[in-house]
């Protein structure tokens, strides 16, 4: 059991240090001399892990639309503002964006030409938010002449949008910036009596 446990914590130490390698360095600058250096394992111990660094970008993918999920995994109660867990969603995102490289990793991946992943985090955000906003359409939320499918686009390219000029600038990423977007946003999403209480999370 103890060496079982062992190889978990290896697993777990070589996909961060991949994840910090690959978010400074990119995915075809990054090399597995550093990777292992920075773990503090031999290259053999990580070529038993994962036989290349292909392989080592997978499971930063895999553990990142993990952790996405744990954001995303929430529909609205019935009695709960689909704006609100919206706006709740999107600053717990953008904090585990600043502060966990391995998702920040996973969505940098997404965007790196020299990759092809099986994973799309981009792709999967944007559809919770239009789940999300369809349901707030379902319950006669949105304003009147606000469609879904408009609302989404904008607000996926909008926080997708802050996600890739936070990789060069954490103020992107901060909650002053999101909570101003939202402090813009709501009034023109919803109904006037409810983007008050939607955007309480973002005050």
């Amino acid at each position: 059991m103890a060496k079982q446990e062992r190889a978990v914590r290896t697993r777990g130490t070589l996909i961060r240090s991949a994840a910090e390698i690959f978010d400074t360095d990119g995915f075809v600058a990054a090399s597995i001399s550093a990777i292992s250096s920075r773990a503090g394992v031999s290259g053999g111990a990580l070529h038993f892990h994962f036989p290349s660094k292909s392989a080592l970008a997978e499971a930063i993918e895999a553990e990142a639309e993990r952790r996405l999920r744990l954001i995303t995994c929430r529909t609205p109660a019935p009695s709960e503002c689909p704006l609100r867990l919206l706006v709740d969603a999107s600053h717990e995102l953008f904090d585990q964006l600043n502060n966990d490289v391995v998702l920040r990793a996973g969505f940098s991946l997404g965007c790196e030409a020299a990759w092809r992943g099986e994973v799309d985090l981009h792709g999967q955000w944007k559809d919770w938010i239009g789940t999300t906003l369809a349901s707030a359409a379902d319950r006669g939320v949105l304003a009147d002449g606000t469609a879904p499918e408009d609302a989404a686009t904008v607000v996926a390219a909008s926080t997708v949008g802050f996600e890739a000029l936070g990789r060069k600038n954490p103020e992107w990423l901060s909650p002053q910036r999101l909570g101003r977007f939202w402090r813009f946003m709501l009034p023109r999403l919803a109904r006037e009596e409810r983007a008050e209480a939607a955007f309480q999370k973002g005050t």
